[in-house]
């Protein structure tokens, strides 16, 4: 999992995770995904076949691990954390997400490749989804919607929709966007606050 890297202790494994993640990168300033090879990877790095498949179980696996291990970084250098029915926390990570994505962009490298397009979403989604999870669970809320659930629909909403704004060719300003994708998310993170679920049309409670 590519949060994994983000949670490795140990120096030397950081180092050649860190080794194997630059070489991909660099390689894909000048190469498409699909063309670079587990050998081009390696010899970049400096570090033999072996090596590689000790940590990863191929060059998908190290793409998702550069993308999560990028974007942890950008949340972590802005400190960022979810606390349940904190507005201003959920805008810090929907802008942040915003930028992200419009730098990732810029550079060109992966966020253009159509094979990165599904593993970094994957790997957006997922750290999203840890913010907010530990948010959730930090709070004292009575029984309803799980944690993990809630959480899942709000962290593919911001992914969804950052990507819908980043594609408009018209694009309001991200600080407007923001307003407007925390009054459709904001409403997702409070539904397990309370004790009672809603009823489905024409469903049975008590059946």
């Amino acid at each position: 999992m590519p949060i994994s890297d983000c949670q490795v202790r140990d120096p030397r494994i950081r180092r050649t995770r860190k080794l194997l993640q630059a070489a991909l990168g660099g390689l894909m300033q000048t190469k498409s995904f699909d063309e670079i090879s587990v050998q081009d990877i390696t010899e970049a790095a400096t570090v033999n076949r072996a090596t590689f498949y000790d940590h990863y179980t191929d060059k998908f696996g190290l793409l998702e691990a550069m993308v999560a291990g990028g974007f942890h970084e950008f949340l972590d250098d802005r400190k960022l954390r979810y606390e349940t029915g904190c507005p201003a926390a959920l805008s810090a990570i929907i802008e942040a997400t915003c930028d992200f994505l419009v730098q990732a962009h810029a550079g060109g490298n992966c966020a253009r490749q159509t094979a990165c397009e599904p593993l970094m979403d994957a790997a957006i989604v997922a750290a999203i989804r840890r913010l907010l999870i530990e948010g959730l669970k930090r709070a004292e809320r009575p029984s309803g919607v799980p944690p993990e659930l809630v959480a899942a629909a709000a962290s593919a909403a911001i992914c969804g929709g950052v990507k819908q704004w980043l594609s408009m060719p018209d694009r309001p300003s991200s600080r407007a966007f923001v307003t407007q994708l925390l009054g459709l998310v904001l409403p997702m993170l409070n539904a397990g606050s309370t004790a009672e679920l809603p009823v489905a049309v024409g469903a049975h409670p008590h059946e």
